[in-house]
C-alpha cells in the first residue's frame, strides 16, 4: 500500500536549520502525489566575514548532515533531496560523489544534490557551453562551484559573490539584487545563467527573468527539485518556475 498523500514519492529533504527558503520553494514546486518532509541540519547562524570563516561554517553543516538523515528516515521516505548546495560542490566531481555515497550508505536511498542537479539541468537543456553564476557565498566557495562546473564540461566566464554576512541574511536578498546580479554577469558570450545558494529565494522569479534575458536561468532549488522528480520517473511539468521545470 502506498502513502495516501505521497503515492508517487516521499521526499526526505535535508536543509540547514537556518534555511527559510528551501521548504516553501520545494512545496510550491511539488506536484500532486509527492510530499516533502523537511529534516533540519543543525546550523548555528554563524557570521561569515571572510573566506575562512565561511568555509569553516559550511563544513560545520556538513558534519551535521548524517544526524538529519537519521531523523528523516523515521518517516520512511522513498528518496532524499539535499537542500544545501555549497558543500555539494566542494572537491569537484569526486567530492560530490563522496558526499552522495556517504548519504546513500547511511540511508540506503539515492539523493539529489545541487551540484549534480545543476550539471544535469544544463545537459538536459542542451547547446550550452559558457555559463555564469552568482551566489550569496564568499570567493573561496565560488571557486569550488567553478571547479565543479568546469570539470563537468562547462566554461565559467563570470561569477559574482554577494558575500552575505549570516545564513539568515541570504533569505533577505531581494528581487532587484538578483536581477542586478544577473545583469552584471550576462553577456553575448553567456549561454546560461546560474544561481547557487539554497536560501536565496529566486525560483519564483525565474520565468520573468528568462523572458527578460532570453536564455536559460537555473536556480539551484529549481534544478535540485527537478532532478529529484525526474530521477523518480515523475514527469509532471510544473509551470511558473522557468523552462527547466515546465519543458524538461
Amino acid at each position: 500500500m502506498n502513502d495516501v498523500l505521497g503515492w508517487k514519492a516521499l521526499f526526505g529533504v535535508l536543509g540547514p536549520s537556518t534555511n527559510t527558503v528551501v521548504q516553501p520553494e520545494f512545496d510550491q514546486m511539488r506536484p500532486d502525489g509527492v510530499t516533502n518532509h523537511y529534516s533540519r541540519i543543525f546550523t548555528p547562524d554563524a557570521n561569515a566575514v571572510s573566506n575562512d570563516t565561511f568555509m569553516n561554517a559550511t563544513l560545520v553543516i556538513a558534519e551535521n548532515v548524517i544526524d538529519a538523515v537519521d531523523s528523516v528516515m523515521t518517516c520512511s521516505p522513498t528518496y532524499l533531496v539535499m537542500g544545501m548546495s555549497a558543500i555539494t560542490f566542494y572537491g569537484g566531481i569526486s567530492g560530490a560523489e563522496k558526499f552522495k555515497n556517504e548519504v546513500a550508505k547511511r540511508s540506503g536511498l539515492s539523493v539529489s544534490i545541487g551540484s549534480e542537479s545543476t550539471k544535469e539541468a544544463l545537459d538536459a537543456i542542451g547547446d550550452i557551453k559558457n555559463v555564469a553564476f552568482f551566489s550569496p557565498y564568499f570567493p573561496a566557495a565560488n571557486d569550488q562551484v567553478k571547479i565543479y562546473l568546469e570539470e563537468s564540461g562547462y566554461q565559467v566566464k563570470n561569477d559574482l559573490c554577494l558575500q552575505c554576512k549570516t545564513w539568515t541574511d541570504i533569505a533577505k536578498v531581494n528581487k532587484q539584487t538578483m536581477l542586478s546580479s544577473l545583469k552584471e554577469l550576462d553577456g553575448d558570450n553567456i549561454d546560461a545563467l546560474i544561481q547557487v545558494g539554497t536560501n536565496l529565494p529566486m525560483a519564483s522569479f525565474t520565468e520573468e527573468f528568462e523572458n527578460q534575458f532570453d536564455k536559460p536561468i537555473i536556480p539551484i532549488n529549481t534544478a535540485t527539485y527537478w532532478h529529484a522528480l525526474r530521477k523518480n520517473s515523475i514527469s509532471d511539468k510544473i509551470q511558473g518556475f522557468g523552462q527547466l521545470l515546465s519543458n524538461y
